[in-house]
């Protein structure tokens, strides 16, 4: 491993935990406002991200989908406990306090961009770090390295902020346990089917494990190219 390997790696590594811990946080604390203070009592409504650490979701699967997934590190954090009966529109506030976790991939990654933007029209250099963290973000073999601006490792963090939260952003929605997307669906499941979901439900993250590779590459290049297109518009 490169040393630049190792560099782009410790980036991920950094933004994944700071987006892990700010879903969980949004979430407790969307569930506080909605009158369940279940995770602020079990001190989870703090950006510590080893109050959010879990061993599959932050730490087995991040590096599975790094090396299966074309360089890219996903995953989520310990599940943000809540109890339904606090709220007093039960289905509505608990599909909230899910979306509040989505909701916070979006943010992370509008911030990234709105950064990224004022990086690349006031700082002199900036266009150029911004290419060039795109460059090595790809695993581009024909970047000089001796010749990286001094911008560059702003631009490359920035860069995976808005890769990495938009990917967490579509993934965190499918509805597989213990994604987000399934707390919603759960809501709308009769009771039999309730039940035969929830004991499938593992067996689908596993078949959902051994295929991350395929689905990452798949959502991959179109959010890149959304986001591409948005920063060269601008």
């Amino acid at each position: 491993m490169s040393s630049l390997d190792a560099v782009l790696i410790v980036f991920q590594i950094f933004v994944l935990f700071f987006t892990i811990s700010v879903q969980a946080c949004a979430q407790a604390y969307t569930a506080l406002r909605l009158g369940d203070p279940t995770a602020k009592m079990m001190g989870r409504l703090t950006l510590n991200p080893l109050r959010h650490i879990d061993l599959w979701g932050t730490i087995i699967f991040p590096i599975y989908s790094l090396l299966r997934g074309g360089g890219l590190m996903i995953g989520w954090g310990k599940t943000v406990p809540v109890t339904p009966r606090n709220f007093k529109h039960y289905k509505r506030d608990d599909n909230l306090t899910a979306l509040a976790g989505p909701a916070s991939n979006l943010a992370l990654a509008a911030l990234a961009l709105l950064l990224l933007l004022v990086l690349k029209h006031t700082m002199t250099g900036g266009i150029l770090a911004i290419n060039a963290a795109v460059a090595i973000a790809f695993h581009f073999q024909d970047v000089d390295l001796s010749a990286l601006p001094s911008l560059f490792p702003i631009a490359l963090l920035l860069y995976f902020f808005v890769i990495i939260n938009c990917t967490l952003f579509v993934f965190n929605l499918i509805p597989i346990p213990p994604l987000d997307g399934s707390r919603i669906l759960r809501n709308y499941l009769s009771y039999n089917a309730l039940k035969t979901y929830d004991n499938i439900g593992m067996w689908w993250m596993l078949i959902f494990f051994l295929c991350v590779g395929p689905i990452v590459i798949i959502f991959y290049p179109p959010l890149l190219g959304i986001f591409n297109s948005l920063l060269g518009a601008l």
